[in-house]
């Protein structure tokens, strides 16, 4: 099992830039796939982006794309997401999650195949 806790999150103007961390639990981070995601009031859970164990591969949302950069640091037990170029619709609850399915042979972009959450961080960013 794996507790996570985000951090990071803030007000931000557009424009501008964030950067998300997600600190895990626990000695076998490097077993798990991590994912961030986001929540805006009013919407569903949407996928932001994802990383492999080793950090070799990553997917992003077309929304963020180009924008957006998730990392991770193993020694560290750390996953980041740094976010650049913000704008209002970019404003939403990111959460943090870890896929436990070491057998998986993509990185997902799916909610319901992450295993463990943090409680999220607000990231408001304003016009």
């Amino acid at each position: 099992q794996v507790h996570l806790v985000e951090s990071g999150g803030g007000l931000v103007q557009a424009g501008g830039s964030l950067r998300l961390s997600c600190a895990a639990s626990g000695r076998t981070f490097s077993s798990y796939a991590m994912g961030w995601f986001r929540q805006a009031p009013g919407k569903e859970r949407e996928f932001v982006a994802s990383i492999s164990r080793s950090g070799g591969s990553t997917s992003y949302a077309d929304s963020v794309k180009g924008r957006y950069t998730i990392s991770r640091d193993n020694a560290k037990n750390t996953v980041y997401l740094q976010m650049n170029s913000l704008n209002p619709e970019d404003t939403a609850v990111y959460y943090c999650a870890a896929d436990a399915n070491y057998y998986r042979a993509y990185v997902s972009r799916f909610a319901d195949e992450y295993d463990y959450w943090g409680q999220g961080t607000q990231v408001t960013v304003s016009s």
